[in-house]
């Protein structure tokens, strides 16, 4: 008898994965792959979608052959802030530009100017000022510079919505992807701004539909799936993570996603964001049901990565030297009892680098006490960034990804915040279960399983 299994494609920027999990959410099959980019039309790297379209279809196809499965749904996670224009022909009519892109300052200039200016925009839209990283001013900057293109353009998807029209031929627009630091919806009206009318941008945007909404495959065209095959429209990786513990816990909470951003996620502060919590790149995504959920973001991931390899060069340590560095409280006290940091209650800006840059190596007598002061000043941003989407109501703080397995960083926020509980979570790929769960009903007779986050308390 097959196994039924729905599989879930998560494209991440770098890593392009497959899973196949079983009713119970556990995981049949996965595969993973890093596709090498090409370049637009200014020579700027970005995706190959001829390249990843081959790989889906490849994945899928050895899936479906394997004989002892029964892939049942398909759903999609993938990064936000690029678009894919797609022409009436249903033929892509420029690349999927890199939201690392640089943008022209001349436009952006001018948007901000016509629409109120800076703040005024970012309080409206809930997305600081990113650049090509807003993706509404990837479709502005198309207008502008080339309109013979733009007026071509019938559908622009997000990537997580190409994806699905990719497999279905079904053209929609997703909140999770509408609802990220876009530049496109005005969260006090719950609607898009009124520059995507004045612009035409609202006649490349396919109707929104729900995030559990699922089309037919077209089999005809993919017969790598089975007739039957029903697939998602896709999400937002970051608001696909947040679905597993949605569903699982009612009480509220935050939760900090750690990788190469640290992301704070309040899914119970639905206030409007402030002039002070947008200058400390605080923004607000959008649930797969359409709730505002205030976050922060923190570069801290890419710094530990960046100030761990020049630490083990000065210590003549391997690079995994760190993963063996168990918190120890008596360096913690003793660097305390020098003064040279700022401690806890001492503000520390979110935006930039932490203290550990000006640091001198040659005050450490060891690598553990240096790793240790690192950490220390990545939470004191950490525990300023948090603060700033915190609410009365919350009393508990998850971690999941990277810096959840590091038990110097989940001490330290435990001694950060001593009034919250302070938990450890362990998910596998929260992104694609979440993906999964959004589509549950379709595809899996079985409830959803009660104990698909596996927590560990941590005190300071």
């Amino acid at each position: 008898m097959k196994t039924p299994v729905i599989a879930i494609l998560d494209v991440g920027k770098t890593n392009k994965k497959l899973f196949l999990f079983d009713e119970n959410y556990s995981i049949v099959r996965e595969e993973s792959c890093t596709l090498p980019e090409t370049k637009d039309e200014d020579g700027d790297p970005c995706e190959d979608l001829g390249l990843l379209n081959s790989w889906i279809g490849d994945m899928l196809r050895v899936s479906k052959n394997a004989g002892d499965i029964d892939i049942r749904a398909l759903n999609f996670a993938a990064y936000g802030a690029s678009f894919v224009h797609i022409g009436g022909d249903g033929k892509l009519l420029t690349p999927l530009y890199n939201y690392l892109k640089p943008f022209p300052s001349k436009i952006k200039k001018h948007f901000y100017e016509q629409y109120g200016g800076e703040m005024t925009f970012s309080m409206l839209t809930a997305s600081p000022v990113l650049d090509s990283l807003n993706s509404g001013m990837q479709l502005y900057r198309l207008k502008c510079e080339k309109p013979e293109i733009f007026g071509k353009i019938k559908y622009s998807l997000h990537l997580p919505q190409y994806l699905a029209w990719y497999l279905t031929g079904k053209a929609c627009s997703d909140i999770t992807s509408i609802g990220c630091h876009t530049n496109l919806w005005n969260f006090s009206q719950d609607y898009y701004h009124e520059w995507v009318y004045r612009e035409g941008i609202i006649d490349k945007l396919p109707p929104i539909q729900s995030s559990g909404t699922v089309h037919p495959v077209l089999i005809d065209k993919h017969n790598f799936l089975s007739a039957g095959c029903l697939a998602g429209i896709g999400l937002h990786d970051s608001s696909a993570a947040m679905i597993p513990y949605l569903e699982s816990f009612t009480e509220p909470f935050v939760l900090i996603s750690t990788g190469t951003w640290c992301i704070s996620m309040n899914p119970f502060n639905q206030e409007p964001l402030t002039i002070a919590e947008l200058q400390n790149d605080c923004l607000c995504y959008l649930t797969f049901k359409g709730r505002p959920m205030k976050s922060s973001r923190l570069f801290a991931g890419f710094e530990h990565e960046q100030q761990v390899k020049k630490l083990t060069v000065y210590f003549q340590k391997n690079n995994n030297a760190f993963h063996s560095v168990a918190y120890d409280p008596e360096i913690v006290s003793s660097l305390k009892a020098k003064n040279d940091l700022p401690v806890f209650d001492r503000p520390a800006s979110p935006i930039g680098a932490s203290a550990f840059a000006q640091r001198d190596f040659s005050g450490f007598t060891s690598f553990e006490e240096a790793y240790h002061r690192l950490m220390m000043d990545i939470m004191d941003q950490q525990l300023n960034s948090t603060k700033l989407i915190l609410s009365d109501a919350v009393e508990r703080i998850f971690v999941d990804g990277g810096f959840s397995g590091n038990p110097v960083y989940m001490h330290l926020l435990a001694a950060a915040f001593p009034s919250m509980e302070v938990f450890a979570a362990n998910i596998s790929k929260a992104s694609a279960v979440g993906a999964a769960m959004a589509i549950h009903e379709h595809w899996n007779d079985q409830p959803l399983p009660g104990d698909i986050i596996e927590l560990k308390y941590f005190r300071q």
